[in-house]
């Protein structure tokens, strides 16, 4: 079972259709008291401050907690991904989950004067040995749209990194049972195709 967690922040029908292209057919829950147990997904697009006053006021920040403790799956995707840290610069200053240790902070124009940003469109990935990855070559291309990028404090942490305005970022994180990736899955093709069906696939 796959759990898809809907805390208003974006449109969760690719993440859906995704997963039902896979053969599966995941279960949104609006609250945490819905939950019945499987893997959980962790979507979001929008900012740090809202995307957090929504996880809360859900009971998700508990469940989520919870489910990471027992070892359960879980995959979190852009926003979703930021906020399991500790911190976001975004909003004036985000309190996280707290999941990862580390940090959200914004790209530097200054870094790099002629890329846009948000950072929005495929870009590849240099990724380590992990279940996650299997059947994907390295320097495959995914999906982005962001405009802020963790740092986690943990090295053993960083999954796998990509290049934008004049950083090397963490696109991918993980630590345990819980995966978490700053591009989008479900918009990126055959190689997001087969990252969503490693991960149904993974025994944490």
């Amino acid at each position: 079972m796959v759990t898809i967690l809907d805390y208003g922040a974006g449109n969760l029908t690719s993440v859906c259709l995704a997963f039902e292209r896979l053969g599966v057919q995941p279960r949104v829950i609006t609250e945490a008291a819905q939950f019945g147990g499987g893997r959980l997904v962790f979507p979001g697009v929008g900012s740090a401050g809202s995307g957090m006053a929504g996880v809360r006021a859900r009971g998700f920040d508990a469940l989520l907690a919870q489910q990471v403790a027992r070892g359960v799956p879980v995959l979190g995707i852009c926003l979703g991904m930021q906020l399991l840290l500790d911190t976001s610069a975004e909003d004036g200053g985000t309190a996280g989950l707290g999941l990862i240790p580390g940090t959200c902070v914004g790209f530097e124009p200054a870094k790099d004067p002629e890329a846009k940003i948000p950072h929005m469109g495929w870009n590849t990935l240099d990724h380590m040995a992990h279940p996650l990855f299997a059947n994907i070559a390295q320097g495959e291309a995914f999906y982005f749209v962001h405009s802020y990028f963790a740092k986690p404090a943990r090295e053993a942490d960083i999954l796998g990194r990509t290049d934008y305005c004049g950083e090397r970022f963490a696109a991918v994180i993980g630590h345990g049972s819980l995966v978490a990736t700053q591009f989008h899955p479900e918009r990126s093709g055959r190689a997001g195709e087969q990252l969503l069906r490693n991960f149904l696939a993974w025994e944490a």
